[in-house]
Protein backbone atom coordinates (compact mmCIF):
# COMPACT_ATOMS: atom_id res chain seq x y z
CA UNK A 1 0.00 0.00 0.00
CA UNK A 2 1.53 3.74 -0.62
CA UNK A 3 1.38 6.40 0.86
CA UNK A 4 -1.47 7.83 -0.63
CA UNK A 5 -3.53 5.14 1.00
CA UNK A 6 -2.08 4.86 4.30
CA UNK A 7 -3.29 7.90 7.29
CA UNK A 8 -0.44 9.82 8.26
CA UNK A 9 0.69 10.50 11.58
CA UNK A 10 2.29 13.29 12.79
CA UNK A 11 4.79 12.64 15.96
CA UNK A 12 5.29 15.75 18.78
CA UNK A 13 7.76 15.73 21.03
CA UNK A 14 9.86 18.41 23.06
CA UNK A 15 9.76 18.69 26.73
CA UNK A 16 7.21 19.57 29.20
CA UNK A 17 6.55 23.60 29.06
CA UNK A 18 8.10 24.15 25.42
CA UNK A 19 4.74 24.37 24.35
CA UNK A 20 3.72 21.59 22.29
CA UNK A 21 0.07 21.78 23.11
CA UNK A 22 -0.40 25.20 22.60
CA UNK A 23 0.94 24.43 18.96
CA UNK A 24 -1.47 21.62 18.93
CA UNK A 25 -4.40 23.66 20.04
CA UNK A 26 -3.51 25.89 17.07
CA UNK A 27 -3.03 23.31 14.58
CA UNK A 28 -6.84 21.98 15.34
CA UNK A 29 -7.98 25.11 14.38
CA UNK A 30 -6.39 25.60 11.37
CA UNK A 31 -6.94 22.55 9.91
CA UNK A 32 -9.22 23.73 7.14
CA UNK A 33 -11.50 21.04 7.63
CA UNK A 34 -9.13 18.19 8.15
CA UNK A 35 -10.72 14.92 10.64
CA UNK A 36 -8.25 15.03 12.88
CA UNK A 37 -7.14 12.29 15.85
CA UNK A 38 -5.23 13.04 18.84
CA UNK A 39 -3.41 10.68 21.35
CA UNK A 40 -2.34 12.45 24.56
CA UNK A 41 0.73 11.02 26.41
CA UNK A 42 -0.82 12.87 29.45
CA UNK A 43 1.30 12.72 32.97
CA UNK A 44 0.00 12.76 36.09
CA UNK A 45 -3.86 11.83 37.87
CA UNK A 46 -5.46 14.50 35.81
CA UNK A 47 -6.38 14.42 32.06
CA UNK A 48 -5.61 18.06 31.49
CA UNK A 49 -3.34 18.56 28.78
CA UNK A 50 -6.35 16.43 26.93
CA UNK A 51 -9.02 18.92 28.64
CA UNK A 52 -7.26 21.95 27.17
CA UNK A 53 -7.48 20.32 23.72
CA UNK A 54 -11.09 18.87 24.34
CA UNK A 55 -11.95 22.89 25.02
CA UNK A 56 -10.37 24.29 21.78
CA UNK A 57 -13.73 23.28 20.27
CA UNK A 58 -12.56 22.54 16.93
CA UNK A 59 -15.64 21.25 14.77
CA UNK A 60 -12.82 18.57 13.09
CA UNK A 61 -11.53 16.68 16.11
CA UNK A 62 -14.52 16.23 18.59
CA UNK A 63 -14.18 14.70 21.73
CA UNK A 64 -14.13 11.34 21.04
CA UNK A 65 -11.28 11.87 18.50
CA UNK A 66 -8.70 12.44 21.20
CA UNK A 67 -7.73 10.10 23.31
CA UNK A 68 -5.27 9.82 26.52
CA UNK A 69 -2.55 7.39 27.50
CA UNK A 70 -1.65 7.85 31.16
CA UNK A 71 0.14 4.74 31.53
CA UNK A 72 3.34 6.11 31.07
CA UNK A 73 5.97 6.97 28.99
CA UNK A 74 4.50 6.29 25.37
CA UNK A 75 7.88 4.79 24.19
CA UNK A 76 7.78 2.83 27.33
CA UNK A 77 4.29 1.22 27.13
CA UNK A 78 3.94 0.89 23.41
CA UNK A 79 2.91 -2.81 23.21
CA UNK A 80 0.23 -1.97 26.41
CA UNK A 81 -1.20 1.02 25.20
CA UNK A 82 0.08 2.44 21.80
CA UNK A 83 -0.41 0.22 19.17
CA UNK A 84 -3.65 -0.96 20.76
CA UNK A 85 -4.89 2.32 20.49
CA UNK A 86 -3.86 2.98 16.84
CA UNK A 87 -5.88 -0.12 15.97
CA UNK A 88 -8.74 0.89 17.50
CA UNK A 89 -8.80 4.88 15.74
CA UNK A 90 -7.92 2.89 12.55
CA UNK A 91 -10.90 0.10 12.91
CA UNK A 92 -13.44 2.88 13.47
CA UNK A 93 -16.06 3.77 10.81
CA UNK A 94 -15.68 6.89 10.16
CA UNK A 95 -12.82 7.69 8.70
CA UNK A 96 -9.72 9.68 9.79
CA UNK A 97 -7.66 12.17 7.58
CA UNK A 98 -4.50 12.51 9.91
CA UNK A 99 -3.32 11.03 13.10
CA UNK A 100 -1.50 13.55 16.00
CA UNK A 101 0.69 11.91 18.61
CA UNK A 102 1.70 14.24 21.68
CA UNK A 103 4.46 12.53 23.39
CA UNK A 104 5.61 13.05 26.52
CA UNK A 105 8.72 15.35 27.14
CA UNK A 106 10.32 12.01 28.35
CA UNK A 107 9.46 9.92 25.29
CA UNK A 108 12.68 8.40 23.02
CA UNK A 109 10.90 9.26 19.61
CA UNK A 110 13.24 6.78 18.05
CA UNK A 111 11.06 3.66 19.93
CA UNK A 112 7.80 5.44 19.28
CA UNK A 113 8.80 5.74 15.20
CA UNK A 114 9.93 1.56 15.28
CA UNK A 115 6.52 0.68 16.50
CA UNK A 116 4.86 2.19 13.35
CA UNK A 117 6.90 -0.96 11.48
CA UNK A 118 4.67 -3.52 13.59
CA UNK A 119 2.98 -5.63 11.05
CA UNK A 120 -0.81 -4.53 12.38
CA UNK A 121 -0.33 -1.26 11.48
CA UNK A 122 2.83 -0.71 9.15
CA UNK A 123 0.43 -1.20 6.18
CA UNK A 124 -2.32 1.29 7.37
CA UNK A 125 -0.31 3.85 8.46
CA UNK A 126 2.93 6.50 7.48
CA UNK A 127 4.75 8.62 9.72
CA UNK A 128 3.98 11.93 7.46
CA UNK A 129 6.74 13.29 10.29
CA UNK A 130 8.50 14.37 13.74
CA UNK A 131 8.32 17.73 14.76
CA UNK A 132 10.71 18.52 18.29
CA UNK A 133 9.37 21.27 19.88
CA UNK A 134 12.38 23.32 20.96
CA UNK A 135 11.72 25.92 24.62
CA UNK A 136 13.70 28.74 22.44
CA UNK A 137 14.94 30.59 26.09
CA UNK A 138 15.62 27.39 27.58
CA UNK A 139 17.99 26.34 25.09
CA UNK A 140 19.44 29.85 25.41
CA UNK A 141 20.68 29.10 28.78
CA UNK A 142 21.89 25.96 27.95
CA UNK A 143 18.66 24.18 29.63
CA UNK A 144 16.80 22.61 27.69
CA UNK A 145 13.93 22.52 29.75
CA UNK A 146 12.29 25.67 31.58
CA UNK A 147 12.44 23.92 34.36
CA UNK A 148 14.73 21.25 34.20
CA UNK A 149 13.68 19.86 38.57
CA UNK A 150 10.20 19.19 37.22
CA UNK A 151 11.37 17.59 34.04
CA UNK A 152 13.03 14.83 36.53
CA UNK A 153 9.74 14.73 39.05
CA UNK A 154 8.04 13.96 35.64
CA UNK A 155 10.38 11.27 34.86
CA UNK A 156 10.91 9.71 38.47
CA UNK A 157 7.04 9.58 39.01
CA UNK A 158 6.36 7.57 35.91
CA UNK A 159 6.97 3.45 36.98
CA UNK A 160 6.08 2.81 33.53
CA UNK A 161 9.33 4.70 32.16
CA UNK A 162 12.22 2.12 31.61
CA UNK A 163 15.05 4.75 30.15
CA UNK A 164 16.76 7.18 32.22
CA UNK A 165 19.00 9.36 30.75
CA UNK A 166 20.07 13.58 30.95
CA UNK A 167 18.50 16.01 29.70
CA UNK A 168 20.90 16.89 27.61
CA UNK A 169 21.07 13.59 25.90
CA UNK A 170 16.82 13.08 25.65
CA UNK A 171 17.50 16.37 23.64
CA UNK A 172 19.50 15.36 21.45
CA UNK A 173 17.37 12.29 20.72
CA UNK A 174 14.17 14.58 20.20
CA UNK A 175 16.46 16.59 18.04
CA UNK A 176 18.14 13.68 15.71
CA UNK A 177 15.28 11.89 14.80
CA UNK A 178 13.36 15.19 13.79
CA UNK A 179 11.70 16.30 10.37
CA UNK A 180 11.51 19.78 11.61
CA UNK A 181 12.54 21.87 14.57
CA UNK A 182 9.99 24.55 16.20
CA UNK A 183 11.94 27.24 18.26
CA UNK A 184 9.15 27.82 20.24
CA UNK A 185 8.53 31.02 22.33
CA UNK A 186 10.79 33.20 20.28
CA UNK A 187 8.51 36.40 21.79
CA UNK A 188 10.96 36.02 25.05
CA UNK A 189 14.33 36.03 23.05
CA UNK A 190 15.73 39.66 21.96
CA UNK A 191 15.84 40.17 18.04
CA UNK A 192 19.49 40.66 17.97
CA UNK A 193 19.97 37.26 20.05
CA UNK A 194 17.82 35.68 18.27
CA UNK A 195 19.94 34.86 15.45
CA UNK A 196 22.60 33.13 17.28
CA UNK A 197 20.64 31.03 19.06
CA UNK A 198 19.34 29.94 15.89
CA UNK A 199 22.69 29.14 14.50
CA UNK A 200 23.64 27.03 17.79
CA UNK A 201 20.04 25.51 17.38
CA UNK A 202 21.17 24.06 13.90
CA UNK A 203 24.82 23.26 14.74
CA UNK A 204 23.35 21.14 17.80
CA UNK A 205 20.52 19.07 15.07
CA UNK A 206 23.92 18.16 13.10
CA UNK A 207 21.75 17.62 9.80
CA UNK A 208 19.48 19.58 7.39
CA UNK A 209 16.74 19.77 9.46
CA UNK A 210 14.41 23.09 9.03
CA UNK A 211 13.70 25.41 11.96
CA UNK A 212 11.25 27.51 12.08
CA UNK A 213 10.21 30.17 14.83
CA UNK A 214 6.92 30.62 16.78
CA UNK A 215 4.91 32.91 19.56
CA UNK A 216 2.65 30.63 21.62
CA UNK A 217 2.76 27.83 19.19
CA UNK A 218 1.12 29.48 16.58
CA UNK A 219 1.95 27.80 13.35
CA UNK A 220 -0.73 26.72 10.92
CA UNK A 221 -1.23 23.35 10.33
CA UNK A 222 -0.71 23.62 6.40
CA UNK A 223 3.08 24.33 7.43
CA UNK A 224 3.25 20.95 10.34
CA UNK A 225 1.09 18.83 8.59
CA UNK A 226 2.00 16.95 5.03
CA UNK A 227 5.82 16.83 5.51
CA UNK A 228 5.53 13.41 3.92
CA UNK A 229 8.79 12.51 5.33
CA UNK A 230 7.54 8.75 5.96
CA UNK A 231 9.74 8.87 8.96
CA UNK A 232 9.54 4.98 9.57
CA UNK A 233 11.81 4.28 6.72
CA UNK A 234 14.76 5.55 7.65
CA UNK A 235 14.44 5.47 11.76
CA UNK A 236 17.71 3.24 11.74
CA UNK A 237 19.99 6.02 10.49
CA UNK A 238 18.85 8.41 13.01
CA UNK A 239 21.09 8.12 15.87
CA UNK A 240 19.68 7.78 19.67
CA UNK A 241 21.77 7.45 22.61
CA UNK A 242 19.71 4.56 23.57
CA UNK A 243 20.44 2.16 20.60
CA UNK A 244 22.82 -0.05 22.50
CA UNK A 245 21.71 0.81 26.05
CA UNK A 246 18.50 -0.43 28.25
CA UNK A 247 19.22 0.97 31.93
CA UNK A 248 16.69 3.10 34.01
CA UNK A 249 16.55 3.59 37.56
CA UNK A 250 13.66 5.24 39.59
CA UNK A 251 14.38 8.23 42.51
CA UNK A 252 11.08 8.62 44.62
CA UNK A 253 8.68 11.68 43.83
CA UNK A 254 5.38 11.79 44.33
CA UNK A 255 2.23 13.26 43.32
CA UNK A 256 -1.69 14.16 44.38
CA UNK A 257 -4.36 15.99 43.50
CA UNK A 258 -6.86 18.66 45.63
CA UNK A 259 -10.06 19.12 45.24
CA UNK A 260 -11.76 21.91 46.80
CA UNK A 261 -14.87 24.19 46.03
CA UNK A 262 -15.71 27.25 44.33
CA UNK A 263 -12.91 30.52 44.96
CA UNK A 264 -13.39 33.79 45.29
CA UNK A 265 -10.52 35.39 43.75
CA UNK A 266 -7.38 34.16 41.17
CA UNK A 267 -4.82 36.06 42.58
CA UNK A 268 -5.66 35.24 46.11
CA UNK A 269 -5.00 31.47 44.78
CA UNK A 270 -2.12 32.33 42.66
CA UNK A 271 -0.15 33.57 45.92
CA UNK A 272 -1.22 30.89 47.92
CA UNK A 273 0.10 28.72 44.99
CA UNK A 274 3.44 30.32 45.30
CA UNK A 275 3.86 30.53 48.93
CA UNK A 276 3.26 26.90 48.62
CA UNK A 277 6.17 26.21 46.27
CA UNK A 278 8.55 28.63 48.61
CA UNK A 279 7.76 26.14 51.35
CA UNK A 280 7.58 23.19 50.06
CA UNK A 281 9.21 20.65 47.57
CA UNK A 282 6.76 21.25 44.64
CA UNK A 283 7.67 21.17 41.25
CA UNK A 284 4.68 21.52 39.15
CA UNK A 285 0.85 22.04 39.33
CA UNK A 286 -1.93 22.13 37.18
CA UNK A 287 -5.30 21.80 37.22
CA UNK A 288 -9.06 23.73 36.69
CA UNK A 289 -10.80 26.08 39.19
CA UNK A 290 -14.36 26.77 39.16
CA UNK A 291 -14.70 31.01 40.19
CA UNK A 292 -17.51 31.74 42.23
CA UNK A 293 -20.32 34.19 40.03
CA UNK A 294 -17.84 32.73 36.55
CA UNK A 295 -19.46 30.74 33.88
CA UNK A 296 -16.18 30.22 32.40
CA UNK A 297 -13.60 27.45 34.07
CA UNK A 298 -10.37 28.72 35.04
CA UNK A 299 -7.23 26.90 33.87
CA UNK A 300 -4.14 27.33 36.27
CA UNK A 301 -0.60 25.84 34.95
CA UNK A 302 2.53 26.44 37.53
CA UNK A 303 6.41 25.58 36.54
CA UNK A 304 9.02 26.43 38.40
CA UNK A 305 8.03 29.41 39.87
CA UNK A 306 6.12 30.69 36.82
CA UNK A 307 2.18 30.60 37.07
CA UNK A 308 -0.21 31.84 34.61
CA UNK A 309 -4.19 31.88 34.60
CA UNK A 310 -6.86 31.99 31.95
CA UNK A 311 -10.37 31.10 31.35
CA UNK A 312 -10.36 28.73 28.81
CA UNK A 313 -14.14 27.46 28.00
CA UNK A 314 -17.39 27.59 29.52
CA UNK A 315 -18.43 25.02 31.76
CA UNK A 316 -20.48 22.00 30.72
CA UNK A 317 -23.90 21.82 31.97
CA UNK A 318 -23.48 18.28 32.85
CA UNK A 319 -19.86 19.08 35.23
CA UNK A 320 -20.03 19.67 38.37
CA UNK A 321 -18.36 22.65 39.52
CA UNK A 322 -15.54 21.31 41.29
CA UNK A 323 -11.73 22.74 41.56
CA UNK A 324 -9.19 20.20 40.91
CA UNK A 325 -5.31 20.82 41.20
CA UNK A 326 -2.68 17.85 40.55
CA UNK A 327 0.69 18.31 42.40
CA UNK A 328 3.76 17.12 41.72
CA UNK A 329 6.74 17.43 43.47
CA UNK A 330 10.29 15.73 45.45
CA UNK A 331 9.34 12.61 47.68
CA UNK A 332 8.45 14.17 51.26
CA UNK A 333 5.80 16.22 50.14
CA UNK A 334 3.78 17.56 53.20
CA UNK A 335 0.35 16.98 51.79
CA UNK A 336 -1.62 17.78 54.60
CA UNK A 337 0.04 21.17 54.96
CA UNK A 338 -0.02 22.01 51.35
CA UNK A 339 -3.75 21.00 51.30
CA UNK A 340 -3.90 23.25 54.36
CA UNK A 341 -2.06 26.37 52.41
CA UNK A 342 -4.54 26.20 49.27
CA UNK A 343 -7.99 25.28 50.67
CA UNK A 344 -7.60 27.57 53.68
Amino acid sequence: MNNLQRIPATVITGFLGAGKTSMIRHLLKTANGKRLALIINEFGDMGVDGNILKACGAENCAEEDIVELANGCICCTVADDFVPTMEALLDRPDKIDHIIIETSGLALPKPLIKAFNWPDIRTRITVDGIITVVDGPAFADGLFADDPEAVEAQRQADEALDHDSPLAELFEDQLSCADLVIMNKADLLSEEDTPGILQDLQSAIGKSVKIISSSHGAIDAETLLGLEADSGSDIENRSSHHDDTDDHEHDDFESFVITFDEILDPETLVAKLQDVLVAHNVLRMKGFVAVKDKDMRLLVQGVGNRFQHYYDREWNADEDRVSRLVVIGLHGLDEVAIRSMITN
